[in-house]
């Protein structure tokens, strides 16, 4: 990985005196972002010697509370480890009224090594693998996420916000141009955050569900790039919406009456002269076959990565677009792989099974990490889906509660070769204390079906 220099702060801050504050963050293993506010001169000093936080915070779970079985707490006497602003992230955080920029870090080990537990350094390793293979990844990461009523939701109630005109979403009016005229004083910002943030923000679309919506971002030549995209723009969204009075959430399964949201990976292999691999003239060409053969072969073992979380699994029901199955197919949003139509030469690959919620850095890492299973072991693909995926393959054979997709992950083989041994067991030890966590509390639903019926 290329470091950040120095000049770039100096550039960025030089360009943009009126700053008076920056935001210095990395993600952790369950995609919350954690870090520290730094004033403009302390940055030269992040970039030369990086910014110490302490290892225990990538122990966290999801409400920010230790996982001592993580062994990155008292074992190691919380001590601190080097965090360095990642190259090309210094950027604006446009939602501040106070000027507000902000960077991503990674975390290093006091030798210079990368820190098993950053997510990010999991994505560096399968890009890695790829790369020593003569392939690169060109990857793009499309986010689906609901605007809710803020009111509502300080008072734990999910509701569709009104637009600034007064009216609420209300059917479901899936590409509805009415919801993207009704929302654009929000929209408008978003888009105008990310022209200043750098980010590709392109199409925008109104999904199938009262205030879900989609901007598309533009596919990279660069997968970690791409994976950056996906952190910041998420910030911008939520940044935007608490301006505007609204909540963005990314849960995966905000309604059980409506659809839940996608985190959709678009991707396709390069060769060293930029030649995109899977386009050809038949649907398949051997990377790409061998591609879909590696996600269907590792799908299962890695469903605790696209669905990190309890929520995660209310997404998957019949006809919902979420998938129940390894299977893939032509142009068939039934199915979890979905090959592209369309010119050859822009066919890729949209992987369709992860939830809104998940890491970005980690299901990316697992998603190429089971294509370079595929090319390298020659695994072929099942037989295409033709019409409903969901008739054609009526058994759920994918693990579709919690507590079975950490078991199968913990059993597999696949992640830890190819994420790394150390941050396979840190991420799944935090997501099985959450779990057990979860299931400890007693919530409102045991209380309704259970309080007098039993």
């Amino acid at each position: 990985m290329t470091r950040a220099t120095q000049k770039e702060a100096a550039d960025f801050l030089a360009a943009n005196p009126e700053i008076i504050q920056i935001q210095a963050f990395l993600t952790d293993p369950s995609g919350v972002a954690r870090g520290k506010v730094l004033r403009p001169e302390e940055i030269a000093t992040a970039y030369r010697d990086g910014r110490p936080l302490p290892c225990s915070i990538q122990s966290l779970d999801m409400l920010g509370a230790d996982v001592l079985e993580t062994g990155l707490v008292w074992e190691e006497g919380d001590s601190d480890r080097p965090c360095f602003p990642v190259a090309g992230t210094l950027t604006h955080a446009p939602w501040h009224d106070v000027p507000t920029a902000q960077v991503i870090l990674e975390s290093f080990e006091r030798d210079g090594s990368p820190t098993p537990a950053d997510p990010r350094h999991a994505l560096a390793r399968t890009v890695a693998t790829l790369e020593a293979m003569g392939l690169k990844p060109v990857v793009a990461i499309e986010l689906e996420f609901y605007l809710v009523d803020r009111e509502a939701a300080a008072k734990g109630r999910i509701v569709p916000p009104a637009a600034p005109n007064g009216f609420a979403p209300a059917h479901l009016q899936a590409y509805l141009m009415q919801d993207l005229e009704d929302f654009s004083p929000f929209l408008n910002d978003v888009f105008d955050g990310a022209k200043r943030m750098g980010l590709p923000a392109r199409t925008l679309i109104s999904e199938y569900a009262p205030g879900q919506f989609e901007i598309v971002l533009e596919h990279r030549a660069d997968a970690m790039r791409a994976a950056d995209d996906a952190v910041l723009y998420k910030r911008l969204v939520k940044g935007v919406a608490g301006k505007h009075g609204f909540v963005a959430t990314f849960m995966a399964k905000p309604y059980a009456e409506t659809s839940g949201s996608g985190l959709h990976i678009h991707v396709s292999l390069a060769d060293e002269e930029n030649a995109n691999l899977f386009a050809g003239e038949g649907p398949l060409t051997p990377h790409l076959a061998h591609a879909i053969g590696g996600l269907e072969a590792t799908m299962a073992e890695s469903m605790a990565v696209f669905a990190p979380n309890a929520n995660s699994f209310r997404r998957f029901r019949r006809n919902t677009y979420a998938p129940m199955t390894p299977a893939w197919a032509v142009d068939n949003r039934s199915v979890p792989l979905r090959v592209t139509s369309g010119r050859p030469d822009t066919r890729h690959l949209e992987h369709r099974v992860c939830g809104a919620d998940a890491n970005p850095y980690v299901a990316l890492a697992t998603v190429l990490a089971g294509i370079a299973e595929g090319i390298e072991k020659k695994i072929e693909p099942s037989e295409p889906i033709v019409g409903d995926g969901y008739r054609e393959k009526q058994e759920a054979t994918l693990p579709l509660n919690w507590w079975k997709a950490l078991e199968v992950a913990r059993a597999s083989s696949f992640l830890p070769e190819r994420l790394g041994a150390g941050f396979a067991n840190i991420f799944l030890t935090i997501k099985e204390a959450e779990c057990d966590r979860f299931f400890a509390c007693v919530s409102d639903v045991d209380v309704d079906w259970y309080l007098r019926n039993v």
